[in-house]
Order: C-alpha cells, then structure tokens, then sequence
C-alpha cells in the first residue's frame, strides 16, 4: 500500500518566516508557499480573476420596423428606407471626385533658380 507518512513528528520550515514548525499545521497558500497555520494569509479579492461579459448586442425575438403610415384619407403608404433608397443622403458636393487629382494638387513643385557670388 503506497501512499504518504503523516508527519506527526516531522517539522517543516515556513517560506514566509523561514521558522521551523510541526509539518502538520502546515498549510498551503494560493500562491504555492507552505505556511504555519498563524501566518496564512488569504487571496486578496483584487488579485482575483474579474469575469469581465461582452455587451448584448441582437434581441432575441426581434421584428422588423413597419414604416407604414397614413398619408391622407384612408390611404396606407410604405417608405422605403433601404440604401440607397428614396430617403437616402447621397451627396457628391462635398467629397472629391478624382482622389489623384487632389493628391497631384499636394505635390512639391520644385523651382531652381542660378546663384551669382561677387567676390572683391
């Protein structure tokens, strides 16, 4: 039958105070260090792992929106909101048409001009 001695008369040395101590009040930390009983010290709650969950982000019995209205009398209207769409902002005032000719408009257009030196 294999397994371990009981210790009853063996002592042991803590790794916190390096005194010698009876190996059965011994105990070990969450860090791995064999301690007396008198100096164990618990886990700290900051030290401990903190489960962190992603938001939500889809509902799990979503519909669709109905855009249906009324428009006048009894009549039921429907718009349209898919992109590009009716309702869709579609611009081409404020972005630049030809990005190489922006960038042609950036370019350094170097100059070399003559240099005279007079010496008397």
């Amino acid at each position: 039958m294999a397994g371990f001695a009981t210790g009853k008369f063996s002592k042991s040395i803590s790794d916190r105070s390096g005194m010698e101590f009876p190996y059965d009040e011994m105990v070990k930390e969450w860090n791995g260090s064999l301690v007396h009983i008198s100096e164990y010290e618990p886990k700290q709650p900051q030290i401990r792992r903190k489960t962190i969950t992603a938001d939500r982000i889809a509902l799990q019995n979503s519909r669709p929106q109905d855009f249906t209205f009324q428009s006048g009398g009894s009549m039921w209207t429907t718009i349209n909101l898919t992109l590009p769409g009716e309702f869709a902002y579609m611009s081409s005032g404020m972005e630049p048409d030809d990005g190489s000719e922006q960038n042609r408009q950036r370019q350094l257009q170097p100059v070399t001009g003559s240099v005279t030196i007079v010496i008397s």
